[in-house]
C-alpha cells in the first residue's frame, strides 16, 4: 500500500477520534487489502496519537483470542491493537461514558513485562515468553465501537483502527503466577451486580502465554518487539458487553483478584 495513501487512512481514523466522531467506512481507494496493510496503517495513527499528545503507547491488546469473541466478531484470529497511557487505569476507576461513542468491556488476563522479548528465528511458544512476565493482573478492556456500523466494517479496518481499542482498568498485580495453572482459572464479569458472562483462562488460545507468544511474532514480523514495562491484554474471556451511562462493571478470575470500573 503507498504510503500516502496509509497517512491518509491513518489521519483520518486519528482526526474522528480526537473529534470523537462515528466513523463511516474508510474509502475503497484507501481501505487496507490485507491485514498487512493494516498494521501499516495502525502504526501510523500510533504515530499520529504520539505527535498529536493525545496518548503514549504503553502496550498492547489483542482481540479474538478465545472461542466466545471468534464467534462473536466472526474473526477466526486473533488481532492487535495498541494500549495508551492516558485510557488505563489501575485497582478501579470511574470513566466518562461520554468520553466514548459506544462503550463495551470486555474480561481479561493482562500481563506487565518485566524484560524484553526478543525475536526467535523459530519463533515463540508460551514457554519461550513466560520468563518476562513480571505479574499478571485481572483487567476490564474498555473498547469503543468507533464505526456506523462495525459488523459491515472488514477485519483489516477495524485492525487499522487499534481493533476497537479504548482503554482498560486493571487489578492489583499477581507477581506469584508461577504455581498458578493458568488453562483453567474461572473468570466472570457483573455489571450491575449481575453475571452476564463467565469463562476461563484456558479459553485464551489454551493457555493465556499462548496469546502472548502470538503477539511477539506478530510484531516480530513487522520488524518490532514486545518491550519491557509493557502492559498486554490477551483476550476476552467472556463476550463484550456494551455498557450504559452508570453501569457498574466489576471482573473477577479466581486467584488474580478483581477489578472494577464505573461509567458515570
Amino acid at each position: 500500500m503507498p504510503s500516502n495513501k496509509i497517512s491518509t487512512a491513518a489521519e483520518y481514523i486519528c482526526g474522528a477520534r480526537a473529534e470523537r466522531r462515528q466513523m463511516l467506512a474508510l474509502p475503497e481507494d484507501i481501505r487496507p487489502q490485507d491485514e498487512h496493510d493494516a498494521y501499516l496503517i495502525q502504526a501510523e495513527v500510533h504515530s499520529l496519537i504520539a505527535s498529536q499528545n493525545l496518548g503514549r503507547q504503553i502496550g498492547h491488546k489483542i482481540g479474538c483470542t478465545t472461542p466466545v469473541m471468534q464467534k462473536y466478531l466472526g474473526i477466526p484470529n486473533p488481532c492487535a491493537g495498541g494500549l495508551y497511557q492516558p485510557a488505563v487505569h489501575f485497582q478501579q476507576a470511574m470513566v466518562k461514558h461520554a468520553d466514548y461513542l459506544h462503550p463495551g468491556v470486555e474480561a481479561e488476563v493482562a500481563v506487565f513485562l518485566g524484560e524484553d522479548i526478543a525475536p526467535r528465528a523459530d519463533g515463540h511458544d508460551r514457554d519461550s515468553v513466560a520468563h518476562a512476565v513480571q505479574a499478571l493482573f485481572t483487567g476490564i478492556e474498555i473498547v469503543d465501537d468507533r464505526w456506523d456500523d462495525y459488523t459491515k466494517i472488514d477485519t483489516p479496518t477495524l485492525i487499522a483502527d487499534d481493533f476497537f481499542g479504548a482503554g482498560a482498568v486493571l487489578g492489583d498485580p499477581v507477581a506469584a503466577w508461577q504455581d498458578l495453572d493458568l488453562t483453567s482459572l474461572r473468570g466472570e464479569m457483573r455489571i450491575n451486580g449481575k453475571v452476564v458472562g463467565e469463562g476461563t483462562t484456558g479459553d485464551i488460545l489454551g493457555h493465556p502465554f499462548e496469546g502472548l507468544a502470538w503477539l511477539a511474532n506478530s510484531l516480530a514480523s513487522r520488524g518490532e518487539s514486545l518491550k519491557r514495562g509493557q502492559i498486554v491484554m490477551l483476550g476476552s474471556v467472556v463476550q463484550t458487553n456494551w455498557v450504559e451511562h452508570m453501569d457498574e462493571v466489576e471482573v473477577e478470575i479466581e486467584k488474580l483478584g478483581n477489578t472494577m470500573a464505573w461509567f458515570g
